[in-house]
């Protein structure tokens, strides 16, 4: 069996936004929550192998193998129907095809709820993980560091970062949506997710934990930049995610309806 065609991604993508549109505030609540606690769980992989392979393989070999286990993030993401803010831009676009004006309101709930508890429950599992001896010796270095490294790049290195991020991820959603195949779907969570982490792109959700963590551990990162960049890296991922991607994609899918009607 090939893969779907774009309006059949289509199809299954707008049905799934419309189904995310007519949820109760505390299901978005649940799900953005749940989120939250799996990036953190990717990025605990990230800077345990980082930390724990650096003086094996160096730091760029083992920023490599961290960056692979980041990507079990999204894999507990998409197995376990999680959802991040950037993932609320393609399929609820799509739900709003054939619904009325009002359904704009139930966006903005999701625009507004998704990122505030996607960071409060990774900000909470930050806080306990950085109980002393939690995790093990050199994570904290590790984590430090992965903020600091941040917190060193430009403003417009930073907007130019978040927009690909914000590309990439929904990008991924769009190839997910059009998959039935569970190990498909895993599949390119999972490389999504380790390419993200490869070039620490500037993922509004997944940056801002990394920071928090990383202040958590000592590293020298005013609280003033992680507020900035959060806003910062949400505008750029919506350039990305909106206007790179999901526009471009759904030009894509009524183009090939019209055709294939024709």
């Amino acid at each position: 069996m090939g893969a779907p065609e774009p309006e059949e991604i289509y199809k299954r993508t707008r049905e799934e936004g419309a189904r995310r549109l007519e949820r109760p505030l505390v299901e978005v609540i649940a799900t953005a929550l749940a989120a939250g606690f799996d990036i953190v769980a990717g990025i605990v992989a990230l800077v345990l192998l980082e930390s724990q392979l650096a003086h094996l393989l160096g730091n760029d070999a083992a920023h490599v193998v961290g960056s692979a286990g980041f990507g079990i993030g999204f894999v507990f993401l998409i197995v376990g129907r999680g959802e991040l803010f950037t993932e609320n831009f393609l399929v609820p676009l799509a739900g709003l095809d054939g619904r009325e004006r009002k359904a704009w309101w139930k966006v903005a709930e999701l625009w507004t709820v998704s990122p505030l508890f996607n960071v409060l429950a990774g900000a909470v599992m930050a806080t306990l993980l950085s109980v002393h001896s939690v995790l093990p010796f050199g994570a904290g270095k590790a984590a430090a560091d992965l903020a600091e490294t941040i917190h060193a790049n430009g403003t417009l290195a930073l907007f130019v970062s978040a927009i690909f991020a914000g590309a990439l991820i929904t990008a991924m959603t769009w190839f997910v949506e059009g998959q039935d195949s569970v190990g498909v779907r895993v599949a390119v969570g999972w490389i999504a997710g380790a390419l993200l982490a490869l070039g620490s792109f500037n993922h509004v959700i997944v940056v801002t934990l990394e920071l928090i963590l990383g202040i958590r551990f000592g590293a020298h990162v005013p609280w003033s930049f992680v507020l900035g960049n959060f806003f910062l890296a949400a505008a750029g991922n919506m350039i990305g995610g909106i206007g790179l991607v999901t526009l471009n994609r759904f030009t894509q899918a009524r183009s090939g309806g019209k055709a294939s009607s024709g």
